[in-house]
């Protein structure tokens, strides 16, 4: 006997890599004070896109082994990389825009669809030219540094796809400072062995996510209101070097209110940081600044903020 039952349905195909060479570049960026980033000439365009599929079509797949709606993930991986190739924008927003909507025109069987892209980033080599060196135009080395990454959703609504959820980011940085940051004042009790240290090196790994108030403005083609992940992390590395921090919290909501006033085309700023600081060890006696750290216990202490500019309007 079968009971009645509710079904969540999903499949598709994860970590599908692509190097596209001579995409369009990135250009009509408008400039903020926190970062030199103006554009990017896109000759090595690396991503790498997860694609989930969402329908309860696909039911008799799953209870009755009957595949005749299925769609192959070997077909979506094909349908990425054929796309790739005439893919003529010049960002990562609008590649996973072209295929949403082109999977959802293509496959009838597909009612909703997320889309997740990650930058393979790579930077140039420099390289003598001139006399001088400057940038390579034909060899990049692969970095595993920080990356962009961006979601969309997608479904049909009145025979038109439509975007009904993004989000946009830059992950995987780490970044420590050695001096301009304390954590003093916290809650003391017969558990605390945590000194209070009114200046400490900060070590942290951080995850910014951003959306915005509407989503067309990260499509435009002028990239005028365009809001380039370089440009973020440009942002976040200036306020961490000139903020004196209070704690992490203190610091991730100093980065959180000069973004949303850099960028009002933004809704919503999100941050996920790691508390990766390392133990001191020794001191020198002949110049107290000079010190050695180790790596400390291998728990670590997790900070999120989300700022919805909706909220911080009526405060």
């Amino acid at each position: 006997m079968q009971a009645d039952m509710n079904y969540e349905i999903s499949y598709g195909k994860a970590a599908v890599p692509f190097y596209r060479v001579y995409a369009a570049p990135l250009s009509g960026i408008t400039p903020i004070p926190e970062s030199s980033f103006s554009g990017r000439a896109n000759i090595l365009f690396a991503v790498e896109i997860d694609v989930e599929v969402f329908g309860q079509n696909f039911l008799p797949a799953y209870t009755q082994g009957d595949n005749r709606q299925v769609v192959a993930t070997d077909s979506m991986k094909n349908f990425i990389l054929q796309h790739a190739l005439t893919f003529d924008g010049s960002t990562l927003e609008e590649l996973l825009n072209l295929l949403g909507q082109q999977f959802l025109t293509i496959y009838p069987q597909m009612q909703r669809l997320r889309l997740t892209g990650r930058e393979l980033p790579f930077a140039s080599v420099p390289v003598p030219q001139d006399a001088a060196f400057s940038p390579s135009n034909v060899l990049f080395k692969r970095t595993h540094d920080d990356f962009a990454q961006a979601e969309m959703d997608f479904e049909r609504s009145d025979n038109a796809i439509i975007i009904t959820g993004h989000r946009c980011g830059q992950v995987g940085l780490q970044l420590f400072k050695v001096t301009g940051s304390g954590f003093t004042r916290f809650v003391q009790d017969s558990y605390t062995t945590l000194p209070e240290r009114s200046d400490r090196p900060l070590f942290i790994y951080l995850d910014v996510y951003w959306q915005y108030t509407d989503p067309a403005t990260m499509l435009s083609t002028d990239h005028a209101h365009y809001v380039a992940p370089e440009q973020v992390r440009d942002l976040l590395q200036v306020v961490f070097h000139e903020f004196v921090s209070e704690s992490i919290q203190h610091l991730v909501h100093e980065m959180g209110q000069r973004l949303l006033a850099r960028f009002p085309q933004l809704s919503e700023i999100s941050f996920s940081a790691q508390n990766r600081t390392r133990d001191p060890m020794a001191i020198s006696e002949a110049d107290p600044r000079v010190k050695v750290y180790s790596d400390p216990f291998s728990a670590y202490g997790v900070i999120k903020l989300t700022l919805h500019r909706t909220t911080l309007e009526q405060t």
